[in-house]
């Protein structure tokens, strides 16, 4: 079996390291002040990658939480990928010229395809798709809207465009510790050629046991995890010898 890659994540909202349940801006926990020194302590815990959001610029439309990036980035050798208010080329390529590995392109997604397509070919393997599903149908705008079209349709839209990856998200699941949706994960996977990274609901060791068992024979490549490691529920070293080879 190949390893998957575990993303610990680094959720910004007013420059501070939180949690959020369901995304609800208002159901925030802040677990750290430093996310630069947060960033440090995932890389020195062996994690080979960081998953960046601007929580509050995914709202706002535009990046808001540049200087606490610009301090990650600065922090770690690691790899970064980030996502959350960036809905422009200038903005695409001002972040990937900063540092940023992977720009996560998540509701221009929905609301302008062609940039994506666009980024696709001026960055090759550097562009991942967000897509952040509630019931199934794509949600934008930091998840504060739900538009008619479904995940698979979305995923599937995309599948010429060259993205490196696409992150699935269930809503529903992110930040309650309760699984994740393998069902809807697996089934994307089977549709699609693009590799996919779970994302929504580890809420310990044995989600990841589970997610093992089932990305045997798919292309699911790798998992995000947010609350279960903050919260000490999932230990980094036991957590990177479960997704090994």
């Amino acid at each position: 079996m190949t390893a998957l890659t575990l993303y610990p994540a680094i959720d910004l909202k007013d420059g501070q390291c939180v949690r959020l349940q369901r995304g609800a801006m208002d159901q925030a926990t802040v677990y750290s002040s430093n996310p630069a020194g947060q960033a440090r302590a995932w890389q020195d815990a062996g994690f080979a990658w960081l998953h960046v959001v601007d929580l509050n610029g995914a709202f706002a439309g535009r990046p808001v939480n540049g200087e606490a990036v610009a301090a990650i980035l600065a922090a770690v050798t690691i790899p970064v990928q980030l996502g959350g208010g960036i809905r422009d080329m200038a903005g695409i390529e001002a972040w990937l010229a900063a540092g940023v590995r992977r720009v996560i392109l998540g509701s221009a997604a929905v609301k302008n395809p062609a940039l994506v397509r666009q980024a696709c070919r001026a960055f090759p393997g550097r562009i991942v798709v967000g897509i952040d599903a509630r019931d199934g149908n794509v949600a934008t705008e930091g998840w504060a809207e739900t538009s008619a079209v479904s995940a698979r349709d979305l995923a599937l839209s995309f599948e010429d465009a060259g993205a490196a990856a696409i992150v699935y998200t269930d809503i529903g699941r992110d930040g309650m510790l309760s699984g994740l949706n393998l069902e809807q994960t697996v089934a994307l996977t089977a549709a699609i050629e693009t590799p996919v990274i779970a994302s929504g609901g580890v809420g310990g060791p044995q989600d990841l046991i589970d997610l093992r068992r089932a990305a045997v024979g798919t292309r699911i490549e790798g998992v995000i995890v947010g609350r279960a490691l903050y919260d000490g529920r999932v230990d980094p070293t036991e957590a990177l010898a479960l997704l090994a080879d």
